[in-house]
């Protein structure tokens, strides 16, 4: 279950940004009490596993999650095939290929070192020894707290003369609470200034909803329900815009927008720079088929958070049997098959580590392709079933979960 209100203000969420606030706010955002996230680290606690009953496909959500479009009368294989700017195999360079060169996705590298939930003590080293194996995307956010000990990674390896500035791409995203369009500006050069930049490769727009602005990072009512602002998120991108005139970001895109507003974002009148992509949570047990297919055919690439999933009706996605079968059989882990997975679909995947092995197993996924059957074998794991649920900010106008995609 998401945590209630009582909960919430038992654990002191509507205190100032700091650490302990940072990992209050993931428990808000995310749905672990019943979806344990694995974040591919180390961590323990994970449930134990149980045989899930597969002779339908997709299985049925959960009850308390939304329901599954109706499943159309054709072969999983003809679903997959038929997703606009899917690599088939082959199609990708065996070695990490720089930029994924394909309409929108333009410039972003396809794969790409998350930071949520890494802690400020770890993140220095994991940065410093994902550049050193080849990673050149690093995914922020002033929300995560540690943009300025990733910063300080970044510096360290671009002082030793492992990498220039210009060939890495960072990203970060603008939190809720500085929708209003005179804060966008501040907001960026916080995040600058914590990563010690002068400029961002993508700036994102990390949700949908404006917050209440002020010193608070998720504004609370007595309800243990965030605080809405008055702001209307078209009025932010026109700020957002500002900062791709102003030199301070090259690309600017959104996070976890629904269909109906990036649809709405896209059909601006006075729309001067599109988003280049729209980060949602992707795994085989939230597969996104139908939002990825709408962003994809109106040229904004996909960028799949919590790639490595966590667990669903006792069953970790790590420990699926779908999964470690396919692994086996390529002599991967079950990490590299879920990241291989999402490139095989043309999108964008940012798996996030501290440990120094995974994060160099993460980026050993070019020596190998999916066969057809098995992309469909996972497409056909999907649950609907999401981890990143906001639950807290479910009567917020622009909450993007209430409608199917």
């Amino acid at each position: 279950m998401a945590p209630n209100s009582s909960n919430i203000r038992d654990n002191g969420l509507n205190i100032s940004h700091s650490t302990s606030t940072a990992q209050c706010i993931h428990q808000a955002i995310s749905n672990d009490s019943t979806f344990a996230s694995h974040t591919h680290s180390g961590s323990s606690g994970r449930p134990a596993s149980k045989n899930v009953d597969r002779s339908t496909c997709p299985a049925a959500p959960p009850a308390n999650q939304g329901r599954l479009p109706p499943r159309p009368a054709r072969s999983p294989a003809r679903e997959s095939q038929q997703l606009p700017g899917r690599l088939r195999p082959g199609a990708m360079s065996q070695q990490l290929p720089g930029r994924l060169q394909s309409g929108a996705v333009g410039r972003i590298p396809i794969l790409g070192l998350g930071t949520w939930k890494a802690a400020p003590g770890e993140v220095t080293e994991a940065v410093k020894v994902a550049i050193d194996v080849g990673y050149r995307h690093v995914d922020c956010a002033y929300l995560y707290n540690n943009e300025n000990e990733v910063g300080a990674g970044i510096q360290h390896k671009i002082k030793e003369g492992v990498v220039r500035r210009e060939d890495l791409f960072i990203v970060s995203k603008l939190w809720c609470t500085y929708h209003k369009k005179s804060l966008v500006k501040t907001a960026c050069h916080k995040s600058l200034k914590a990563l010690k930049l002068d400029y961002l490769d993508l700036y994102l727009i990390h949700w949908p909803m404006g917050f209440k602005p002020g010193e608070k990072d998720l504004p609370l009512d007595r309800n243990g329900m965030a605080i809405p602002s008055e702001t209307d998120y078209l009025e932010t991108w026109e700020a957002m815009e500002e900062l791709v005139i102003a030199g301070l970001v090259k690309y600017i895109g959104v996070s976890n927008f629904n269909h109906e507003q990036l649809e709405r974002l896209l059909n601006k009148p006075d729309l001067r720079i599109k988003p280049i992509t729209n980060q949602i949570e992707c795994h085989p047990y939230l597969t996104q088929r139908n939002l990825i297919r709408f962003c994809q055919s109106r040229d904004v690439s996909v960028t799949a958070y919590r790639p490595l999933g966590g667990s669903c009706e006792g069953v970790d996605l790590m420990d699926d049997p779908v999964i470690k079968m396919i692994a086996r059989k390529h002599k991967k882990s079950p990490a590299q098959i879920l990241i291989r997975f999402q490139i095989q679909r043309g999108v964008i995947v940012i798996p996030k580590s501290v440990n120094p092995k995974r994060i160099q197993e993460n980026i050993q996924v070019f020596d190998f392709e999916l066969t057809e059957q098995e992309v469909d074998d996972l497409l056909c794991l999907d649950r609907d079933f999401r981890i990143a649920r906001f639950p807290i900010a479910e009567n917020h106008k622009d909450y993007p979960f209430n409608i199917e995609y």
